[in-house]
């Protein structure tokens, strides 16, 4: 369990239930762009991090309790000024507290009581003010050029200790406080603004002169235009939601490296208007177009989406969702999720399209995304024939495009596959193949999103086999940084935490994937298994490994049945492992692992010895 010592800012909207009910679609749409324009920039101006929202709030994360409290003294003077020309029935005020605490890090959250006392101390704060613990004024009174008001010892629900409680001074202080260690000296701007226009002039000369060679148009990475959602509800009043949904579908949508999202700038000019989706494509230069509806029946909202082709015109997917429920939030998070799992999951429809156009394509006008595509197809049969297929594309590929660091991390993917699904005559020397491959696509210069996340992905479980179990922990953290809605890569990088010793993380990752893709169950079920089975929950681990036949799930599920008494079904699952591959044995089956607690690895094998599984 990792702890450490963080400033943890809490806020929430004051009388937020009141506003709801007076005007339900604009105080969301006006907390949404508070949110958005003045909380999130400032806190990450302020070197911060938000680990959770709330439905009228959120906690955020701070390094140093100087950028904690000037962060809330700024969000407080933004909150006035964008409140200034607005009637008092539709300000949203807020009240902030501010704790200088240990947390406990769990994942992407964090807990403890340095989060409970900074919730308490929000309680405790005014409308528009910002309540601080003792500590926190103990770092800061000298730092800063405000002072703080004392309210003396506060007894607060479940904290032992009364904490003494202090109120920031925010009579006199400059709007918006900026963070401290980002300010310049005036003589710099107009030598910032010289540099800049340099820059941008040498830019656009090199441009011109050297066009990229592989610019990201439609017919290269997918691209890809969201339309606000219509309104359809009889009395317009879901148009919030509408716009809401298609603003998150494109934050989501662009941490996929190797997806083009055009912009809600550019996307949303089309609001209300009848234009035909052929000709956005072309005004946008996208290969598909995504809209919907929202609408309310009663308790119920129904949003429907559907995904265009530009080119033909065609329907390509289309779904709908009915939810019932009076909390927006949860509504469109929920909807969201769903249909960016449906989009750009592993079998989802974007991907499939492109397969279909690489393999359209003539084999004399093939580019290295193409030849990308078609191996990624055919490694992702998880079969045998199918494997070695992606392997010969990309070494042709390579003599193509020599250098390609996409090309060569994919060919460091077969390697690795080709070891860890048991279908390698050399598994160690697979793997070495493919660390050295991870290791050459890391050391290049200027690498894609797209590249870094499969280099890191792949170092992750390279790091894995060499037993490097922090430097695989770590590498499959940068990968998730570079496309955290990946939800098949989080299932696999699941797979490389647990062996690590990282269980809860595991677990948590795993269930962001399912909730944002609940049709890839047929993975992340094996993931789920190894986790119950590390953890020696036995009878948990059964259920989720009977749902896949995943490549070697029958062992893991032997596995359970043994350690459970259960050793006729133990034998039966690895007779039908063996009917798949019948090359599988103990030696192989621990060559495709390696777990950070070896004697729970040794413990494995020795059961599936007694289901019958060939020693070698």
């Amino acid at each position: 369990m990792e702890r450490r010592l963080s400033a943890i800012l809490a806020a929430d909207v004051v009388g937020y239930s009141a506003l709801m009910e007076q005007d339900e679609a604009g105080t969301f749409d006006r907390l949404r762009a508070h949110r958005k324009e003045l909380f999130e920039p400032e806190i990450e101006k302020h070197h911060g991090r938000v680990f959770k929202l709330t439905g009228d709030g959120l906690f955020a994360e701070f390094g140093s309790v100087v950028d904690a409290v000037e962060c809330a003294v700024s969000l407080q003077r933004g909150l006035v000024e964008r409140n200034a020309d607005l009637a008092e029935d539709k300000r949203i005020d807020v009240r902030i507290g501010i704790n200088l605490g240990e947390v406990i890090v769990e994942g992407d959250d964090r807990f403890g009581e340095g989060v409970n006392i900074a919730a308490r101390l929000e309680q405790l704060a005014d409308s528009g003010s910002i309540c601080v613990s003792g500590k926190v004024v103990k770092e800061v009174e000298k730092k800063l050029s405000f002072g703080f008001e004392p309210m003396g010892e506060q007894k607060v629900k479940n904290i032992r200790e009364p904490i003494p409680v202090f109120k920031v001074r925010l009579e006199g202080i400059p709007r918006r406080t900026a963070a401290r260690s980002r300010e310049a000296p005036k003589w710099m701007w107009p030598v910032a603004l010289a540099l800049v226009a340099i820059a941008a002039i040498s830019w656009f000369t090199f441009n011109r002169m050297n066009p990229p060679s592989t610019p990201p148009v439609a017919g290269t990475f997918p691209s890809i235009a969201v339309l606000p959602f219509e309104d359809l509800s009889p009395n317009k009043s879901l148009g919030y939601l509408g716009d809401g949904v298609a603003e998150d579908i494109i934050t989501m949508l662009s941490r996929f490296p190797d997806l083009k999202v055009v912009s809600r700038t550019s996307s949303f000019t089309y609001k209300g208007k009848a234009v035909d989706v052929r000709q956005i494509g072309q005004e946008l230069a996208v290969g598909y177009v995504l809209e919907g509806s929202v609408r309310k029946e009663g308790d119920k909202a129904r949003i429907a989406a559907q995904l265009i082709d530009t080119t033909s015109g065609e329907h390509v997917w289309a779904e709908r969702f009915d939810k019932t429920g009076a909390d927006p939030w949860a509504l469109q998070d929920e909807v969201t999720s769903n249909i960016v799992g449906f989009l750009v999951g592993e079998k989802g429809t974007i991907r499939q399209a492109d397969y279909r156009r690489a393999w359209g394509k003539d084999t004399t006008a093939l580019e290295e995304y193409d030849y990308y595509l078609r191996g990624h197809e055919q490694l992702m049969t998880f079969t045998k024939d199918g494997t070695e297929r992606s392997g010969e594309i990309w070494r042709e590929g390579l003599s193509k495009f020599p250098g390609s660091p996409l090309l060569m991390v994919k060919l460091g993917w077969y390697h690795n596959n080709r070891a860890a699904n048991f279908f390698s005559d050399n598994p160690p020397s697979d793997f070495r193949q493919a660390a050295v491959l991870a290791r050459r696509v890391l050391a290049s210069e200027h690498l894609s999103p797209q590249v870094a996340r499969l280099a890191h992905w792949l170092m992750s479980w390279s790091s894995l086999q060499e037993k490097k179990f922090d430097g695989a922990v770590a590498e499959a953290e940068k990968a998730k940084a570079l496309a955290p809605y990946d939800t098949f890569m989080l299932s696999d990088l699941s797979i490389i935490l647990t062996q690590a010793g990282q269980t809860q993380k595991a677990s948590e990752w795993l269930d962001t994937a399912v909730v944002r893709d609940p049709e890839l169950g047929w993975f992340s079920n094996l993931g789920r298994g190894l986790v119950f089975l590390a953890l020696g929950q036995y009878e948990r681990a059964v259920e989720p490994l009977r749902q896949t036949d995943f490549l070697d799930a029958p062992l893991l599920l032997a596995i359970a049945h043994v350690r459970l008494g259960q050793l006729a079904d133990g034998r039966a699952q690895v007779a039908k492992m063996l009917r798949a591959n019948p090359t599988i044995t103990q030696a192989s089956w621990r060559q495709g692992y390696s777990f950070r607690d070896q004697a729970l690895l040794d413990g494995f094998v020795a059961d599936l010895a007694k289901a019958g599984l060939p020693e070698r």
